[in-house]
């Protein structure tokens, strides 16, 4: 059986101060990529992904456009150096845009400008400090479901990613959020862990978000992806542009599905699953999701010539 190859790509949390600095001072193919999203953006986004702002640089509306910027500067580092084209593409959250780019859906400037206004309408729709999100180690799904229902109270708190066997993140309204915590601690959960976010992401607090967003989605020219590309809301390869479309804008307000995405790239045998943006989160949760998965990244030159090496 052969082994197929995914490249996926990460979502908000991956970014960092200095990110890409070694590849960037190596390749200009990635100081280009940067400055293609600056021209869209109308500010230097390699200056400030160096130099900062860190607080500037953690804001939702620049956070994502950054993620994206450095996924498919490495992206195209990894084509122009001869790279193999992979099975299938896929992205956590933010970073299901990044596969879309890599899939020719849609060109690197417009992704920027999307996702900056996704993250502008994800700010917008919670006010500062009345949101927040929280990592569930250790428990089962179901119990993590049940604790949100039984905190709830009124309020919003829904599991919104599930990220690896015992690895859940909820979000919703804080009081709701802290509630849930204290269950789950409760039902013997190994650590509740708040995130240091500003947004609610993918709970039902975003959905106002999402109907102003579907504007900006319907103005795109989209293009069927030339690569299979699964998405998180289904957690299966995209069919046609409606659905696509349509599961972009579910996402803000519907949970990230990454186990069953991960067991959807691994189902016809054994995968090399290359992680393509800043960080190696998704290399760390993607093993536990299904058998025979091998990971990979590509964040430095050292991760970027092993990855090569081993998938020539």
């Amino acid at each position: 059986m052969s082994t197929s190859l995914a490249f996926v790509f990460p979502g908000q949390g991956s970014q960092s101060l200095g990110m890409l600095a070694e590849l960037g001072a190596a390749h200009p193919l990635v100081l280009e990529t940067f400055k293609e999203a600056s021209d869209a953006l109308g500010y230097d986004l390699w200056a400030l992904t160096q130099e900062g702002p860190a607080e500037k640089l953690n804001q939702t509306d620049i956070t994502q456009p950054a993620i994206l910027t450095a996924s498919i500067a490495l992206w195209r580092l990894w084509l122009a150096e001869g790279g193999k084209r992979p099975d299938y593409v896929a992205g956590h959250s933010l970073g299901e845009y990044s596969a879309l780019v890599a899939a020719e859906c849609l060109t690197l400037a417009e992704a920027v400008k999307l996702v900056e206004r996704r993250g502008r309408l994800m700010q917008e729709a919670v006010p500062a400090g009345q949101g927040a999100m929280a990592a569930i180690l250790g428990l089962d799904d179901a119990v993590v479901i049940q604790a949100c229902a039984e905190a709830a109270q009124g309020e919003v708190v829904s599991a919104v990613n599930f990220n690896s066997p015992g690895q859940v993140v909820i979000a919703g309204a804080k009081a709701a959020v802290e509630r849930a915590m204290e269950l789950c601690k409760a039902a013997g959960a190994k650590r509740a862990l708040p995130l240091p976010v500003s947004v609610p992401s993918h709970c039902e607090l975003m959905r106002p978000a999402a109907e102003r967003f579907a504007e900006s989605i319907e103005a795109i020219d989209w293009q069927m992806p030339k690569i299979s590309l699964v998405q998180n809301v289904s957690a299966t390869v995209a069919g046609d542009l409606d659905t696509l479309k349509r599961d972009l804008l579910e996402q803000l307000y519907k949970p990230v599905r990454w186990v069953e995405s991960v067991q959807c790239l691994a189902a016809n045998g054994p995968v090399d699953l290359v992680e393509c943006g800043p960080g190696k989160v998704l290399v760390g949760i993607s093993k536990r999701c299904a058998e025979g998965v091998t990971t990979h990244n590509l964040n430095t030159p050292d991760a970027f010539a092993a990855a090569r090496a081993a998938l020539d």
